[in-house]
């Protein structure tokens, strides 16, 4: 703190040096004015030696202001000393020689002196009486030895007032020393707060990273082996309990994705992709998802979409589909009997797309309405006990809207139902690509007779692959971590690569990495990475290693299936153009 101090100091003094040379010279004729001789000039040259002096010393600490020596700051400190008493110096001359107004001058000169460097000096203790002490021996030595000399009472006076004003001159340095420190402590208990908000920002992410990965880890085995199980011979209370433990499995995952993405939204963290996105044919997927679940609850589930909308427009399409996705569950959700509509408008002197979802269902209260966007909120305590979740799904949905250029808002009465307005600003795709549906892009691609490398250090998760994976028809070969990886790949061609993040001896990212700049016959081999490890600062840890896709745990197998035979046709000769996938 001592050296920033003098390098301040050193800074400010090298800043000023034309300011002082200039009131030098102003000084200086003011004198000549006032009494003619040739002692004026000789001060204003002695003044000029000085400063060449002053700059001499402080340049050490300009240079190098945290590596100054003691020698260096005792240079300094002799040359303010010196300095302030050539400075003053001229206030002797004034007060003897300049006649009526020449002591009045010279006190002047030394007062604003005396402020001066009192301002500018006052945190540096060495350099602060160094600089005083000469200017208060002048501007209280004059008065007093004239009194001594004269006897005269109207001096006494003078001495009176040159001492009240050092005195308020104190209390001002003081309470300025007092104000800086004060500052200072401030500003340090702000970095302090602020590195412990960073460090408390970074425990929190990698807790929920933690928390992801050892939740996703056990429900990737799960879930996989329900779905596997629901595709076997069971009969009608085994199929039951079936979709219980899948439904449980899809609200447990449910909650762990509203959980990350409000931690990445709270955080500002959330990044939004631009892509092009068939209105009717996401708007078909999601009717095609939720026609069944609302016709086993006896309610009628339609979708309208105006001829105004564009086929294709520019915008987040997964972020869209999840807003969608949170009203129609709470659609279904809250509605026993009746209907639930969807209808889909254009505003073209906007570019907004807006998306309404009624309902027939309980409604909201009036005085609930403007509570059930806040996190972690439901209408009233008995719809988390009968209907379950967190009160998460329209806080984020709402965040998102506004994100995208638009806004979620809601009409409701009791009894009645309620309607839920999207509005999202995209931009319309006029020479949109034709994208085939998912059924076609299945067909087009295909798993037999291809080699898959894939690398898993969780042994459940291993089997899973090979009973997702076998029955396509494809040649799999199992590694439980990145060194094994690199062997394997090493050793023989592949057409796709399933690579995990987190495993002992080698992780995947540097596996991947190892294979791509190594010499094997794998190096441009696709490699997919298949992760428990789902946040966005793993995906781009993977986009920097180089992936072909980033698919996350629970598997989901239809989608492994379709990113495998894709990476696989762009492996072979005449392949297709690379996709990539995200989940």
């Amino acid at each position: 703190m001592v050296t920033s101090g003098y390098a301040a100091v050193a800074a400010v003094r090298h800043r000023e040096l034309p300011t002082r040379i200039g009131l030098a010279l102003f000084i200086g004729a003011a004198a000549m004015l006032m009494a003619p001789s040739a002692w004026p000039v000789i001060w204003f040259c002695a003044v000029l030696a000085g400063q060449a002096f002053d700059w001499l010393a402080f340049r050490p600490l300009r240079l190098a202001p945290k590596r100054a020596a003691g020698w260096v700051r005792g240079l300094c400190i002799t040359s303010a000393a010196l300095n302030t008493a050539i400075y003053s110096a001229i206030s002797v001359y004034l007060w003897t020689r300049g006649g009526e107004f020449g002591p009045l001058f010279a006190l002047v000169q030394v007062a604003g002196g005396l402020l001066h460097v009192s301002l500018h000096m006052h945190h540096v203790r060495g350099l602060l009486f160094a600089s005083v002490i000469p200017h208060a021996a002048y501007f209280l030595g004059l008065p007093i030895l004239t009194l001594v000399v004269t006897r005269n009472p109207a001096v006494l006076a003078v001495v009176l007032a040159a001492l009240l004003y050092v005195i308020h001159l104190v209390v001002a340095v003081r309470q300025s020393m007092t104000t800086t420190r004060e500052l200072r402590e401030a500003e340090l208990e702000a970095v302090t707060l602020r590195k412990r908000a960073e460090n408390a920002s970074a425990a929190k992410s990698e807790f929920l990273a933690v928390i992801s990965h050892e939740i996703r880890t056990p429900m990737n085995a799960v879930i996989s082996a329900a779905n596997m199980l629901r595709r076997t011979r069971l009969d009608t209370q085994q199929r039951e309990h079936v979709s219980m433990l899948l439904d449980g499995g899809d609200m447990l995952l449910g909650l762990l994705n509203d959980v990350l993405d409000f931690s990445k939204i709270e955080a500002g963290k959330m990044r939004l992709e631009s892509a092009e996105m068939n209105v009717r044919n996401k708007l078909g997927a999601l009717r095609r998802l939720w026609e069944p679940k609302a016709a086993s609850r006896g309610v009628r589930l339609s979708v309208g979409v105006h001829e105004a909308v564009p086929e294709t427009v520019l915008t987040d399409p997964l972020r869209f589909q999840q807003i969608l996705f949170n009203l129609l569950s709470n659609a279904v959700k809250f509605t026993k009997d009746g209907a639930i509509r969807v209808d889909v408008c254009w505003d073209e002197a906007t570019s907004t797309l807006t998306a309404e979802v009624h309902d027939t269902g309980c409604g909201i209260p009036a005085d609930q309405i403007d509570s059930i966007f806040d996190s972690f909120e439901q209408v009233s305590a008995g719809d988390t006990r009968r209907y379950g979740g967190t009160g998460l799904g329209l806080a984020i949905s709402r965040r998102l809207a506004q994100a995208m250029g638009g806004d979620l808002t809601v009409t409701s009465a009791p009894g009645e139902g309620s309607t839920f307005t999207l509005t999202v600003r995209v931009e319309a795709v006029e020479d949109a690509v034709v994208e085939a549906a998912p059924a076609a892009r299945a067909a087009a691609v295909t798993l037999q007779g291809r080699s898959i490398l894939a690398v898993d250090d969780h042994e459940v998760n291993r089997r899973i692959l090979a009973l997702l994976l076998e029955p396509h028809g494809c040649r799999l070969t199992l590694v439980e971590n990145g060194a094994e990886a690199v062997e394997a790949a090493g050793a023989e061609t592949f057409d796709a690569i399933l690579m995990d993040m987190q495993m002992p001896v080698m992780d995947g990212l540097e596996a991947t990495r190892r294979i791509r700049t190594g010499a094997g016959p794998n190096a441009d081999t696709p490699i997919i990475a298949l992760t428990a490890n789902a946040m966005d600062v793993h995906k781009a840890a993977w986009d920097t290693a180089g992936v072909h896709a980033f698919l996350t745990k629970p598997i989901d197998a239809p989608l492994l299936a379709r990113t495998l035979g894709e990476a696989c046709t762009e492996r072979s000769p005449g392949g297709q153009e690379k996709a990539h996938a995200a989940a």
